[in-house]
């Protein structure tokens, strides 16, 4: 089972699934491959990949998507000596002129752009892996904006804090419409298929992922 996946809490559910399966169907094996959305939609396009994790949306034409029942959480990666860090949550006017690191993925600016108002930003890096972005943190570039738990910043010089108003991604497993699946790609969707469907139950009755 081959997967394409960009930084996220999220992926959790595929080890979740292949851990349930194993038991079960010890000879299916996973290969999971980390990138931005034009890499996962080109890649599942040329057929490299059968799944694809995504924040952005997906033309229903072409692709199946399965939404899933979590929303990751914007905000800053920041030093902890650094000026904002004495807040608990940053706002627009937070980062108006301070330099910032944005990723570069297919979507993700679009909808901070929004939050923050475009002729705020000074953007002084780009990244398409949260864990690059941190060491230029760390050095000092600037403020990192991205997922939260992304990073483990406990016992670190970083810090994290969320954006406000929140701010949050919501995440979908794509794959590619009228594809025809191996039988270990088959078990594997109608697993994941089964195991949202009680996640999405369980947020109902108030627990959850």
């Amino acid at each position: 089972v081959y997967i394409g996946a960009g930084e996220t809490q999220v992926v959790r559910i595929f080890a979740e699934a292949a851990k349930s399966l194993h038991e079960k169907y010890p000879q299916i094996r996973y290969h999971i491959a980390s990138g931005n959305a034009e890499y996962v939609l080109e890649y599942l396009d040329k057929g490299l990949i059968d799944f694809g994790l995504l924040f952005c949306p997906v033309d229903p034409a072409k692709y199946e998507a399965l939404t899933v029942p979590h929303q990751d959480t914007w905000g800053v990666l920041m030093r902890r000596d650094a000026p904002l860090a004495q807040k608990e949550v940053i706002r627009p006017q937070d980062l108006a002129g301070q330099p910032l690191i944005l990723s570069h993925q297919r979507g993700g600016n679009e909808t901070f752009a929004e939050w923050i108002g475009e002729e705020k930003m000074q953007v002084v890096a780009t990244y398409n892996l949260l864990y690059n972005a941190s060491l230029l943190v760390e050095a000092g570039l600037g403020y990192a904006v991205g997922f939260d738990k992304l990073i483990n910043t406990e016992g670190s010089d970083l810090c994290f804090r969320p954006l406000s108003p929140s701010l949050y991604a919501q995440s979908r497993i794509i794959w590619k419409r009228y594809q025809i699946f191996s039988r270990p790609v088959s078990i594997f969707l109608k697993y994941l298929r089964e195991w949202l469907e009680k996640e999405e139950n369980a947020d109902q009755d108030g627990y959850g992922f």
